[in-house]
């Protein structure tokens, strides 16, 4: 009697398992389809960039400018606010 049990309770965990497993492959696929779509080259509107993207080319511009931190720390969030607008 107590080997049936067992059998049922471990096929009940099984199932119960395979059931969870079940209900998030829709999740994880819908998941991944959406980081797939989101990933690459942005779409471009009106020249806007991303925040990674105005981060790197304002970078690319203030370096070398001989201004101290607090300067340069507000120019660079004005210019990263304007490449991502599209100014």
């Amino acid at each position: 009697m107590t080997r049936f049990t067992a059998g049922k309770i471990t096929a009940g965990f099984a199932l119960a398992s395979m059931m969870a497993l079940g209900s998030m492959a829709p999740a994880q696929a819908q998941e991944r389809a959406l980081r797939r779509a989101t990933s690459g080259e942005p779409a471009m509107l009106n020249k806007a960039m991303t925040q990674s993207q105005a981060r790197r080319a304002c970078q690319s511009e203030m370096r070398g400018s001989r201004e101290g931190r607090a300067a340069i720390r507000q120019k660079m969030t004005f210019c990263i606010n304007e490449k991502m607008q599209g100014n």
